[in-house]
């Protein structure tokens, strides 16, 4: 088994250094009531090639992508991945808003179906998406929630409702916005912080606090604020998580590099650096939330983490790296 990490583990790097240094194009309509392009544009081929989504291994009958569980779960092969089929679900969606063909608009409906029809709901929770595996590095034996699989549920629900009018996909989405506001104790996805309201993309019995997770998740919540501008709850989730992310932000800067996450449990390593993909994801996010939103602590933080990103301050980082997933049993 140690051999298999150690391979495993090699290939991750291997494709790590040869990430783009832009990752995701970045789209001119970031405000518009309408949904087109999300955030960052997705490309089916670059997904179906493995190289945005490297875990995604298998579609089922309706082409929903099946992942391939990481390397320290032992106990199940593969996985429904809400994250995973969001994200293939929009860049289903880039390619219909290219093509405007009838065949790629049913394709993208069956992952809005999806998402409808594997929502977990209760009075209690409101409606959300599991992912039934465990998540070996912070300690939870699973099924667990995440704010990023609310987002992208969001994303995903609203491009249905405006494409069909269909208004049962609208109240679901205003169901996926109740766990935003429960702490993760209580089945949320919300971690309340001496910063604020940090929205977990991994929740466990301590906050993890990983960052990109983070900035996804607060795409799905202003997209909500785009369909539905007068929605309070909507609005005030946003304007709450932009707000901890500015005073949390500078606590990810290294010096050298970017943090990957915020976990201080004992159980984790004392710093979990990004690899050199997540640097260059950091710096593409925080480019498109000084675009999105202005302000001008994202600007400062892209640039930052983009000036990091040299030959020698990645061998500094992986040297920390590679303590870290030993101690989190990667190695």
């Amino acid at each position: 088994m140690k051999l298999k990490k150690m391979i495993f583990m090699a290939g991750k790097f291997r494709d790590d250094l040869r990430s783009l240094k832009e990752r995701y194009a970045l789209p001119d309509d970031m405000h518009s009531a309408t949904l087109g392009h999300y955030y960052f544009i997705f490309r089916e081929e670059r997904l179906n090639a493995g190289k945005d989504q490297a875990l995604i291994k298998k579609f089922d009958a309706n082409g929903i992508p099946i992942n391939k569980t990481y390397i320290d779960v032992t106990d199940k092969d593969y996985v429904y991945f809400p994250i995973s089929i969001g994200q293939m679900g929009l860049a289903v969606f880039h390619t219909w808003l290219e093509s405007g063909a009838e065949e790629d608009r049913l394709r993208f409906l069956k992952f809005v179906d999806w998402f409808y029809d594997n929502a977990e709901i209760s009075k209690e929770k409101g409606a959300r998406w599991m992912t039934d595996v465990r998540l070996p590095q912070y300690q939870n034996p699973g099924p667990w929630q995440s704010a990023f699989s609310q987002s992208r549920g969001l994303s995903i629900l609203l491009r249905g409702y405006q494409l069909t009018g269909d208004e049962r996909y609208a109240d679901l989405a205003e169901q996926a916005l109740k766990p935003f506001t429960l702490p993760v104790s209580e089945g949320g996805v919300t971690s309340y912080t001496e910063w604020g309201p940090f929205y977990e993309e991994y929740t466990a019995t301590v906050p993890t606090m990983v960052l990109n997770g983070k900035i996804f998740a607060l795409c799905g919540l202003h997209e909500f604020t785009r369909v539905f501008p007068e929605h309070a709850l909507a609005g005030r989730l946003f304007d709450d998580g932009l707000e901890t992310l500015e005073k949390v932000l500078p606590e990810y800067d290294l010096g050298f590099w970017s943090r990957y996450n915020l976990c201080r449990a004992p159980w984790h390593p004392e710093i979990d650096p990004a690899t050199i993909a997540y640097q260059r994801l950091h710096v593409n996010q925080l480019t498109m939330l000084h675009r999105l939103t202005g302000r001008a602590i994202f600007k400062r933080y892209a640039d930052i983490f983009r000036e990091q990103d040299t030959l020698l301050n990645a061998l500094r980082m992986y040297r920390i790296k590679f303590k870290a997933l030993k101690k989190i049993g990667r190695l």
